[in-house]
C-alpha cells in the first residue's frame, strides 16, 4: 500500500479494459545530477527486490480499498493473488549513473509494472541521491576516513538507516547509526557527547573515566568549554595518566565548533609537543565537500571527518529527480514503442525496450561514452563506431580500441529473483573501481566534463519519427 493513490485507481481501470495481461515496459531515469556534479551513483536495488518479492495485498488492505467505494468488486477479487510476476533490470548498486539512460527497466503485465512505480522511484531517488553526495564529500576529504553522523536530522528513521547503507556505498568509512551496522554491516562508531564531559565534576574526570573505560579507542570531544585553555590539556593529561603507562600510542581528540582550521591548526602543534604525535583529530560541525575542501586547502590539520545533516539530507540538493515512465507495450508479440512529448524539451522520453552499453578505452580503462540501443542490437566492439550526439547530431566521433559493456543485468525472470546479491562491502569496492574509471574532469565539483550518453542510429530514427507523428 505504499504507493500513490492513482497507480490503484490506474489498476482497477487496466483491469475494467481488460489491459491487465497487456505486457508494458517502463523505464527509470533521472534528468539531472544533483549538485550539477559530473555524475550519480546508483544504490536502492536491494530494497527493491525485498519489496517486490514480498509485494501482496492484505485482507485488511481490500477491505480499506472497497471502502473507498470506486474500485471493482473484480478487480479487488484480483488483488488477494496479486504478485509480481513480470522481468526486471538494473544496473548493479554503486554504478556511476548519467542523465536519461535507464537505470531499470521493467517488463511486466500493465497492473503489475504500474503498482510498483512509487517503491521503485522512494528506493532510487532516496540512496541513489545520498551515495552521490556522500561521494562528493568523499573526494573532498582526499583520502582522510569520513563518518556519518546526521541520524538524528534524517527526515524519518528510515531515511537514517538506509540512508547510512547508502553513504557507505558512496565511500564513507563508517556510520554513528547503530541499527544500520547491526542490518546492513555498516561499521558502527562512536565516542562521547558533550554530555558525558558535562555530567563529571570535571573535565578532565571525564576523559581519565573514558580512557580507562575505552583504552583502546579513546576520543576525546575536546571543545565542551575550552578547547585550548583546557580541554586538549586535559586530553593530553588523561592520555599521559591512564593509556601512557599502558604503552598505547593510539588516541583522538574531536573538534565540533570553533574556528577548525585555527583550533586544529593549534591542537596539533600541543599534542606534537606532548610527544602524542600519534594522536589523530576529527572535526564535525556541519560540514559539506566545499567546506572540506577550504579547511584543508587552509591548511587545517584533520585526520578524519564527521558529516551529518548536509550529508544525510543531500542538504544543497534534496532531490534526486528520478522518474518511471512507460517506453512500450507489446502488441501481438511484437513491441511498440511509445513516447512522451512535452513543450520542456528535456521532459521528452527516449522510447522502445532499450539497453545501454558502457564504452571503456583498452588502452586506458576510462570510460569513453554510454551507448542506448534497441534490446535486438549488438555493439561489436572489434570495429570502429561513430557515435553522435542526439540533439546536435552534427557531434560526432569516431571510437576505436575499446571494449563495450552491457550495463543492465536481469534481476528478476518471470516475477523470480535470478540476480545474485552482492554483500554491502563487495557493492562499496565495485563503486570505488567504477569511480576509477570516469576521467577526473567528469568529476570536478564545479563545471565538470559532460559524459556523453548517445542513442544508435536505430533508436535514434524510431525517437524522431514519433516526435513527428500527428497526435
Amino acid at each position: 500500500m505504499l504507493c500513490d493513490f492513482y497507480e490503484l485507481t490506474m489498476a482497477n481501470g487496466y483491469f475494467r479494459k481488460g489491459y491487465q495481461d497487456k505486457i508494458t515496459y517502463f523505464d527509470v531515469f533521472f534528468r539531472k545530477v544533483p549538485d550539477e556534479g559530473g555524475f550519480a551513483i546508483a544504490a536502492g536495488l536491494e530494497q527493491l527486490i525485498e519489496y517486490i518479492e514480498n509485494l501482496h495485498f492484505s485482507e485488511e488492505d481490500i477491505a480499506y480499498l472497497r471502502s473507498r467505494g470506486i474500485f471493482d468488486d473484480q478487480f479487488l477479487e484480483y488483488l488477494r493473488t496479486f504478485h509480481f510476476t513480470g522481468d526486471i533490470w538494473a544496473v548493479p548498486e554503486g554504478t556511476p549513473i548519467f542523465p536519461n539512460e535507464p537505470l531499470m527497466t521493467v517488463r511486466a503485465p500493465a497492473i503489475e509494472a504500474q503498482m510498483i512505480e512509487t517503491y521503485a522511484l522512494l528506493c532510487f531517488n532516496h540512496q541513489s541521491l545520498v551515495a552521490t553526495k556522500a561521494n562528493r564529500v568523499v573526494r573532498a576529504a582526499q583520502g582522510r576516513p569520513v563518518l556519518e553522523f546526521g541520524a538524528r536530522r534524517a527526515q524519518g528513521a528510515d531515511a537514517a538507516v538506509v540512508g547510512a547503507r547508502a553513504a557507505y556505498i558512496g565511500g564513507v568509512a563508517g556510520t554513528a547509526t547503530v541499527l544500520s551496522d547491526q542490518v546492513y554491516g555498516v561499521p558502527a562508531v562512536g565516542t562521547m557527547a558533550h554530555s558525558w564531559v558535562q555530567m563529571f565534576d570535571s573535565q578532565y574526570d571525564a576523559f581519565r573515566a573514558y580512557c580507562e573505560m575505552y583504552p583502546q579507542n579513546a576520543v576525546l570531544l575536546v571543545d565542551t568549554y575550552n578547547t585550548l585553555k583546557s580541554g586538549v590539556p586535559d586530553a593530553i593529561r588523561a592520555f599521559n595518566d591512564v593509556l601512557k603507562p599502558m604503552g598505547i600510542t593510539k588516541c583522538g581528540i574531536r573538534l565540533d565548533s570553533g574556528d577548525i582550521t585555527y583550533l586544529t591548526k593549534a591542537a596539533r602543534r600541543m599534542l606534537d609537543d606532548a610527544g602524542w604525535t600519534d594522536c589523530t583529530i576529527t572535526v564535525s560541525n556541519s560540514l559539506d565537500e566545499y567546506l572540506i575542501r577550504d579547511l584543508l586547502l587552509q591548511g587545517a590539520q584533520i585526520n578524519s571527518f564527521g558529516v551529518g545533516e548536509r550529508l544525510i539530507t543531500a542538504r544543497s540538493e534534496p532531490v534526486f529527480g528520478g522518474v518511471y515512465k512507460l517506453v512500450a507495450v507489446e502488441e501481438d508479440g511484437q513491441v511498440v514503442p511509445r513516447i512522451k512529448i512535452s513543450e520542456n524539451v528535456t521532459k521528452i522520453t527516449t522510447p522502445h525496450f532499450k539497453k545501454f552499453y558502457r564504452f571503456f578505452g583498452n588502452d586506458t580503462g576510462k570510460a569513453i561514452a554510454d551507448y542506448l540501443c534497441v534490446h535486438d542490437e549488438t555493439v561489436d566492439d572489434t570495429k570502429p563506431l561513430t557515435i553522435f550526439d542526439p540533439d546536435a547530431t552534427w557531434k560526432k566521433k569516431e571510437v576505436r580500441n575499446f571494449t563495450a559493456k552491457e550495463m543492465l543485468v536481469p534481476v528478476f525472470r518471470g516475477g523470480q529473483l535470478v540476480y545474485q546479491q552482492p554483500a554491502l562491502s563487495d557493492i562499496r569496492t565495485y563503486c570505488a573501481g567504477q569511480l576509477d574509471t570516469l576521467w577526473d574532469e567528469v568529476k570536478r565539483f564545479d563545471n565538470p566534463h559532460r559524459y556523453y550518453v548517445d542513442l544508435s542510429r536505430k533508436l535514434w530514427e524510431i525517437k524522431y519519427k514519433l516526435l513527428e507523428k500527428p497526435y
